[in-house]
């Protein structure tokens, strides 16, 4: 089925679009209603265009998957939702109070009103750590406020539930985020820490302090990495009038090393409450940036840097990660249907494992790729509604199964780097039957088994499975 054309009077899941509120370039936020509620409610639209970023369309998974698991006053109250089969969007709350981005326009503010705003922010996001979701994404374009003051953290596309996947980043390999906003941390890829948001929440108040934003706005990868080592001009250096105590707390926040930082957003909070009660350091009189030789030392120790090590669980915490390759082709139909009675059987002897659903939209090495289905939807999205489809008779929770649809011109390849990139155990895939094209080029199972970082199970449609072939990394 075609998307509907998004306009005034569409009807979507009983939904009735009244009026644009605000139409972005990659959603829209529409007020509607429905017959029998009383609650102002919104609708976010993703945009999914022909070529469009999968980054985009993962995101709003993650946010579909979030927001309804959330409760309390700093978020949206959820509502409903609608699956990416017809067309994907989220029914939430109404917030009136404005947003952060729209009161920034007054920055720089005097002291007290940064405090009245951080705190605010800084009260929202210490109830979402509470929750077990890191927001990733703190800027003043994703704070609003409710009438009577309390802060509403929304946009969760790029947030981290410690509960569910984190599809972001075990399908992508660049740092995710607002490059103005973005921890060091995060510019390598990490995405499991509750000190990026403390950073986060130190570029707003530096933000409101000096009317400036820290670190700029940096574009590419190679300015992004330079927040490894740089740090910003002190407040004072730029706003005189900026209490020793105000610099000091934003300082703190602004520390390269998560380590430096608050430890928590509570603690975080605490300090902006009680202003008399920060602990003064030669940070709060500081007018100058960091000098040369330690920003040196910071470069040498960044040189090389890459993704910190997911921190590493007893063996009653552990729980396997399985992933399963599943061809979507219409003549692969037996054989799919054989990988997933194998996966079922394997997940009945290991039941705390988690099951990674993985299909390949191969690139062609030269030429124009096919960015639209016959239906006329983006490939990377019917992909996903395939992929979603077939694992339905497994039965299985949301916070025990992932999709993730990979793009590669080399189909093994990208089954064998997502495996290694996110700790996989074990590999089920299906394997074709011979041809002389797969006996000179060799098949994509065959591939895999030779190149997988863990053991990989290859299913055959004529018969339940072949044997477990093994690799094992050096």
């Amino acid at each position: 089925m075609r998307p509907p054309r998004i306009e005034k009077g569409l009807v979507l899941d009983g939904f009735t679009l009244v009026a644009p509120l605000k139409l972005g370039g990659m959603a829209q936020i529409w007020e509607v209603t429905r017959e029998g509620d009383d609650l102002p409610v919104v609708m976010k639209i993703p945009l999914i265009l022909d070529g469009d970023d999968p980054t985009m369309i993962v995101g709003f998974e993650m946010e579909q998957m979030i927001l309804p698991r959330l409760s309390g006053p700093h978020v949206p109250r959820f509502v409903a939702a609608g699956d990416f089969a017809h067309q994907p969007h989220i029914v939430m709350e109404r917030i009136t109070g404005g947003s952060l981005y729209e009161r920034m326009t007054g920055a720089p503010f005097a002291a007290a009103e940064v405090v009245r705003l951080g705190l605010a922010v800084a009260r929202a996001l210490c109830d979402l750590h509470r929750q077990g979701v890191l927001h990733l994404d703190v800027k003043p374009a994703n704070v609003l406020f409710r009438d009577h003051g309390t802060a509403v953290m929304v946009d969760f596309g790029l947030a981290r539930h410690r509960r569910l996947p984190d599809l972001l980043a075990e399908e992508f390999r660049l740092p995710i985020g607002t490059a103005p906003y973005m921890a060091p941390e995060q510019v390598l890829r990490a995405r499991d820490d509750p000190r990026s948001d403390v950073f986060a929440l130190g570029c707003v108040l530096y933000e409101m302090t000096t009317g400036r934003q820290p670190f700029g706005d940096p574009r590419g990868s190679r300015r992004l990495r330079k927040r490894l080592w740089w740090d910003p001009w002190p407040p004072r250096a730029l706003r005189p009038d900026c209490p020793a105590w105000l610099q000091e707390i934003i300082l703190r926040c602004l520390a390269v090393d998560p380590a430096g930082r608050y430890p928590t957003m509570a603690q975080l909070a605490f300090d902006l409450a009680h202003p008399a009660e920060v602990r003064i350091t030669a940070a709060a009189s500081r007018m100058k940036r960091d000098g040369r030789i330690e920003r040196l030392g910071r470069w040498f120790r960044a040189a090389g840097a890459e993704r910190p090590l997911p921190p590493a669980l007893d063996d009653e915490a552990k729980a396997p990660i399985v992933l399963v390759a599943v061809d979507l082709s219409a003549d692969y139909c037996a054989i799919a249907d054989a990988v997933r009675g194998m996966t079922g059987r394997m997940l009945t002897l290991i039941p705390r494992a988690r099951l990674a659903c993985v299909n390949v939209l191969k690139l062609k090495r030269l030429g124009i790729d096919d960015t639209t289905d016959g239906e006329g939807r983006a490939l990377h999205v019917a992909r996903l509604i395939q992929l979603r489809a077939w694992a339905v008779p497994l039965g299985l929770p949301a916070e025990a199964i992932s999709f993730h649809v990979l793009e590669s011109t080399d189909p093994a390849e990208a089954i064998v780097a997502h495996a290694r990139e996110n700790h996989v155990d074990q590999i089920i895939m299906g394997a074709r039957g011979q041809s002389g094209t797969r006996r000179y080029l060799g098949s994509v199972s065959a591939q895999v088994t030779a190149e997988a970082p863990c053991t990989v199970t290859v299913v055959r449609a004529a018969q339940s499975a072949a044997p477990p072939a093994s690799h094992h990394s050096a």
